[in-house]
């Protein structure tokens, strides 16, 4: 029998910041927490830098995630964006790499064909979804939130295996017959 597994999601942003922690016990999913992170009243870029950080280390001491399922930047016409977008990103994988956290990035559509059966999928289609799965009462104000809650069950309906994380060659082996020549 699988052990059970906490899985934290986030959507990075530099004015807010989505994450959303779901406890897998195979076959059920159990929503432990969603909601947002507020970083616009922040002067700086470096300070909102720094919250993002010390807030995504604060999710990782208070749930102990088994993996981080991030969604990927999109690429975008402005390019300043893209830039932050990506700094924000690298900032969130850092906290988790520091507590020695498997991350995983998933793109956009990706997370949405996975949740909706559809990769162009609304973000509030993706926000209804979750609201049955989770028996969710109230759509959010933020979208953001369901957002990386869509991400962290993205990661467990992939198969909620992270990449090179196989035990050992032997299971390696059995799991992937089709990557061995003979």
């Amino acid at each position: 029998m699988e052990k059970e597994r906490i899985i934290l999601g986030l959507d990075p942003g530099t004015n807010i910041m989505g994450y959303g922690v779901i406890l897998v016990r195979k076959p059920k999913i159990d929503l432990l927490q969603f909601g947002v992170i507020h970083l616009n009243k922040l002067e700086s870029h470096e300070l909102r830098l720094k919250k993002i950080f010390d807030r995504v280390l604060s999710l990782i001491d208070d749930f102990h995630p088994d993996e981080v399922a991030l969604e990927a930047p999109f690429f975008g016409k402005n390019v300043q964006s893209m830039l932050k977008l990506g700094r924000a990103q690298g900032v969130a994988m850092s906290a988790a790499l520091s507590r020695e956290i498997p991350i995983v990035e998933y793109a956009p559509k990706r997370v949405k064909q996975s949740v909706t059966g559809n990769g162009n999928a609304s973000k509030e289609q993706v926000a209804r979804m979750l609201m049955t799965l989770f028996t969710i009462k109230e759509l959010p104000k933020l979208l953001d939130a369901t957002d990386a809650l869509a991400v962290a069950v993205c990661h467990h309906f992939q198969k909620g295996e992270v990449k090179g994380k196989s035990k050992s060659w032997e299971s390696f082996a059995k799991d992937n017959p089709s990557r061995l020549k003979s």
